[in-house]
């Protein structure tokens, strides 16, 4: 088991100068500059706020995880589960998430691109996000976990407070 992100570091962090080219900062004890992640989270306090938030970090299988990389959620109806008895699928640089996870992908990811404006999903991404959003509704453990989350790290999930005071879950 990891904490991993389901909006994927690298789908918001190529949208930092750091991670596509790198700093002047960036440079190891042996003078080789380096860019990525690595750079990003040295520089970029921006950065290191979205890679660290909680609304976005939930615990995954590390195989599960390896294979999904950076792939953006789709509908794959015609394919198999990727991992037997694990209802994820993964085709083509595609993944397709079980339907108990859906919901709480679809706000995080929604989350994400209300709160950071570095990050932006594109209007395909968007549309899925948006009807799982309104198809997978809350539970009250998110709601728990959502609240929890807020008293850590000291923000709100708009999106989840919405949804769980609509729910009776506030």
């Amino acid at each position: 088991m990891e904490w991993e992100h389901v909006v994927p570091a690298e789908n918001f962090g190529r949208n930092f100068s750091e991670w596509r080219e790198g700093n002047d900062l960036c440079v190891t004890n042996k003078g080789k500059s380096f860019k990525g992640r690595r750079c990003a989270e040295k520089v970029n306090q921006e950065y290191r706020l979205m890679q660290s938030d909680m609304f976005n970090l939930y615990p995954a299988i590390g195989a599960v995880n390896a294979s999904r990389s950076n792939y953006n959620f789709v509908m794959l109806p015609e394919e198999k589960s990727s991992f037997g008895r694990c209802e994820m699928k993964i085709e083509n640089k595609k993944a397709e998430p079980p339907q108990n996870a859906r919901g709480q992908i679809a706000r995080s990811y929604i989350y994400m691109h209300e709160t950071y404006k570095k990050y932006k999903m594109s209007s395909q991404q968007k549309q899925l996000m948006n009807a799982w959003h309104k198809q997978f509704p809350v539970t009250k453990w998110e709601c728990l976990r959502g609240q929890r989350i807020a008293q850590i790290q000291g923000n709100e999930n708009k999106v989840l407070e919405k949804s769980c005071s609509l729910a009776g879950f506030s």
